[in-house]
């Protein structure tokens, strides 16, 4: 922005100028509304219309009960977590209700993070030491091969292209393509209507991808998170929002009043757990937890104190596809 020129001030004669005790007076209230007004623009997270902070209140979180004793030691992706004394995990940071973390407190939230947090305990891993690390769409698959993190959850669609790069377990949750508009938006009632409108959507996603090959005269907007895609509907910049329909859910869950979510899922989207290629011991190790926490009703828990909050009841979870060994 360019500042504004500096008013022209008139020399104000001494007998008008204010008193001592009123200048300081005036100084005070000049600094109590500029903290004020600093206070304000941190809780709004930098821009109007960011959807609120909220989400899983951590008292109705379930609790895991830890394996002892486990071991795995033909997989050298637990053998390093072993050493290390903890798991890390990639996810995500800013999807309501999936993968999200509180700015003020550094403390991660929702369904996916849920997984992570089950299936540490499953692996003999206390879920409160679980090192979360925010992993873009896009770095996904590098991180996994450079050993950055040793699991990853995170809206992670199975495909068969990711498949000639990482490991899969599940899935455990079954998600479809959707779109999400403002609340007044009238034109736009699936992906029929994209015709020359702003679609915007994660860099690297199967959804991006999707719209780009059935969708090509949609103008495709990306951007590393959906947060600054919603950022962008909700200030008219875009004219939708594409992706999972279970992240979209998430979003106009926090602003009913703004947005919406048209149409029905034009896609199948099996979310799964990403390992390293090659460490099929910890591949197997996780459909064998996922299948139990599911039986227990851990998986169910998990779902009604996170994902349910957006007011989709808990689905039935996908079969675990349990595919050959790589």
């Amino acid at each position: 922005m360019i500042p504004a020129p500096a008013p022209t001030r008139t020399p104000t004669p001494a007998t008008a100028r204010p008193l001592p005790r009123l200048r300081a007076l005036s100084r005070a209230l000049a600094l109590a509304l500029a903290l004020l007004t600093a206070a304000g623009a941190v809780a709004g997270c930098g821009r109007p219309g960011s959807p609120p902070v909220k989400g899983p209140q951590p008292e109705s979180l379930p609790v895991y009960r830890v394996a002892t004793p486990f071991q795995l030691p033909s997989s050298p992706t637990w053998e390093k977590a072993r050493s290390r004394g903890h798991l890390v995990v990639g996810a995500k940071e800013d999807q309501p209700y999936l993968g999200e973390k509180d700015p003020a407190t550094g403390v991660y939230s929702g369904f996916d993070i849920e997984i992570a947090k089950m299936m540490a305990a499953s692996l003999g891993f206390d879920p409160a030491t679980v090192e979360f690390r925010t992993i873009a769409s896009a770095n996904r698959e590098t991180a996994l091969q450079n050993g950055q993190i040793d699991y990853y959850v995170g809206t992670y669609t199975i495909n068969d292209n990711r498949k000639k790069q990482v490991g899969f377990a599940g899935p455990y949750y079954m998600a479809g393509q959707s779109l999400l508009v403002r609340r007044n938006e009238e034109h736009i009632k699936g992906p029929q209507d994209l015709a020359g409108k702003r679609v915007c959507s994660a860099a690297g996603s199967t959804p991006y991808q999707r719209l780009q090959k059935d969708f090509p005269q949609a103008v495709l907007v990306a951007y590393d998170t959906y947060s600054v895609c919603v950022d962008n509907l909700l200030t008219y910049q875009v004219d939708a929002v594409s992706t999972d329909d279970s992240i979209l859910l998430g979003y106009a869950a926090k602003v009913p009043d703004e947005l919406k979510v048209v149409g029905k899922p034009f896609s199948k989207e099996p979310y799964g757990i990403g390992v390293p290629r090659g460490d099929n011991a910890l591949r197997f190790a996780l459909d064998d937890a996922l299948a139990a926490r599911e039986h227990n009703g851990d998986w169910k828990k998990a779902y009604e104190a996170t994902l349910g909050l957006s007011g989709v009841p808990a689905p039935q979870p996908p079969a675990i596809d349990r595919y050959p060994a790589s």
